[in-house]
């Protein structure tokens, strides 16, 4: 865990929610997208049906810590292609992480040759964050700040990095003592040089290594539930008690078929 950070605050961005279909198209629509997707071998669509979110948003209310993916999660983008394609990378990353999703390199490999393509400087990530604030996902600020206000603990876990993760935090009122993600290291002069190894999220099966280490923090019966949208996310569970896919930006066949609880949008969960 890192709390070595670029200082900036996050710019507000033009709207509290992603495009695309919301909670309110029709549960009919819906079936077709997914339906259609998984007909086709696509990974992802844009929206599909709930599973049991009355009982998704009984298990956040028993639960003492909620744990949040990122990218895909609490904000629309993927931040890594976003800063890849602002640096003017974007295909060359695209590339390798199409790669990696095929299982050709472990996350560690793909995260080290996608950040010596890039190869951002300090300037590059600062003006990146100011040109293109991350988009908070639908509703998901007003649910955090339920979930602090019923007194649970909320931790942002994330493959991305914390340079990029700490002004959305920021912007959520979650102390940087509640992240786990990436570091980028620079040299003295502000260029690239190279990533911690040593964070937990910097290799497979890093998001369940970090809710390990919040649950030796906690008493034996705390109840911890992972919310997000990849496969990382959904491999949390032990040592976190509970998943709960997440599909407001894009939906994982994958996720979906694994996950017994799946919503679209996180006023499902309030």
């Amino acid at each position: 865990m890192s709390s070595s950070v670029l200082s900036m605050v996050r710019p507000s961005a033009a709207t509290n929610g992603c495009a695309g279909p919301t909670a309110t198209a029709t549960a009919t629509l819906l079936a077709q997208q997914l339906n259609a997707a998984l007909a086709s071998g696509k990974s992802t669509v844009a929206a599909t049906q709930p599973k049991q979110p009355l009982q998704a948003a009984k298990i956040i209310k028993q639960s003492d810590i909620v744990c949040f993916d990122v990218d895909s999660t609490v904000i629309c983008e993927e931040g890594i292609d976003e800063l890849a394609e602002f640096c003017g990378k974007g295909s060359e990353v695209a590339r390798v992480t199409k790669e990696a999703m095929g299982g050709s390199m472990t996350f560690q490999d793909a995260l080290k040759i996608r950040l010596n393509i890039i190869r951002p400087t300090q300037q590059q990530v600062a003006e990146f964050i100011k040109q293109r604030p991350s988009t908070l996902s639908r509703n998901v600020k007003r649910f955090v700040a339920q979930l602090k206000a019923d007194g649970k603990q909320v931790y942002l876990i994330s493959g991305g990095f914390d340079c990029l993760i700490a002004p959305v935090a920021a912007e959520l009122g979650i102390p940087l003592s509640n992240m786990f993600a990436n570091k980028m290291l620079f040299d003295y002069k502000g260029a690239y040089d190279s990533f911690d190894v040593t964070q937990p999220t910097s290799h497979s099966g890093g998001k369940a290594e970090a809710i390990s280490m919040i649950r030796k923090q906690q008493p034996a019966d705390t109840l911890i539930t992972m919310i997000g949208d990849g496969a990382t996310d959904l491999e949390a569970v032990p040592p976190a008690n509970n998943f709960i896919g997440y599909g407001g930006n894009v939906v994982r066949a994958e996720v979906y078929r694994r996950a017994q609880y799946y919503i679209t949008d996180f006023e499902q969960l309030m």
